[in-house]
């Protein structure tokens, strides 16, 4: 049945959206340290820019206090430039063969503005998901019409309220992402 491969393909770009979602929200830093927060910064090595997580190891072993460890030490310096010129307010110090990056309390200006953010990064994750949404009742219209193979009224209905169906659930997923994100930057 096409409205069959319709429907989990559909499922299957909805998957991608909402996890595509998640980990811009990751991003998105709060009060806490997490390692994830280092993910968009980009560092000169080895005449390319490369993200800190290719470069080293990232742990969080207290929650205001990220650890890094080179594999490659020449790379240090780098790593630690990379991460001074992010806007993340970060102050990282080269303590020997690792750099900490002591995680600042978020002021509640700053903490607002972050909520404001994640909404922001939510909202795209939505409207992504309506626009699959979308291209897949076009694809359930053209099924509708076709000559050889048409489908009846009540098969439409009931695929039309399939796709409503999957796409109120994940919009609930990434309202739920929202909200914990949400929870954890007011979280003091």
């Amino acid at each position: 049945m096409p409205n069959k491969q319709l429907l989990s393909e559909m499922e299957r770009k909805m998957k991608l959206s909402v996890q595509a979602t998640a980990e811009d929200i990751a991003t998105v830093r709060t009060g806490r340290a997490s390692p994830a927060v280092l993910d968009k910064v980009l560092v000169e090595a080895y005449g390319s820019r490369m993200p800190i997580k290719q470069l080293a190891n990232i742990t969080a072993p207290e929650p205001r206090l990220l650890i890094i460890s080179p594999w490659d030490k020449s790379v240090t310096n780098s790593i630690v430039n990379a991460i001074t010129k992010s806007d993340l307010g970060f102050n990282p110090v080269k303590d020997g063969d690792i750099i900490r990056v002591p995680i600042p309390p978020l002021t509640e200006e700053r903490r607002k503005e972050m909520v404001k953010l994640v909404a922001r990064k939510a909202e795209a994750g939505k409207v992504a998901l309506r626009n699959i949404r979308r291209d897949a009742v076009e694809e359930l219209r053209k099924l509708e019409k076709d000559k050889e193979h048409p489908i009846s009224e009540d098969e439409v209905r009931r695929t039309r309220e399939e796709i409503d169906k999957i796409i109120r659930r994940y919009e609930e997923e990434i309202d739920r992402l929202h909200k914990h994100k949400e929870a954890e930057i007011m979280e003091v």
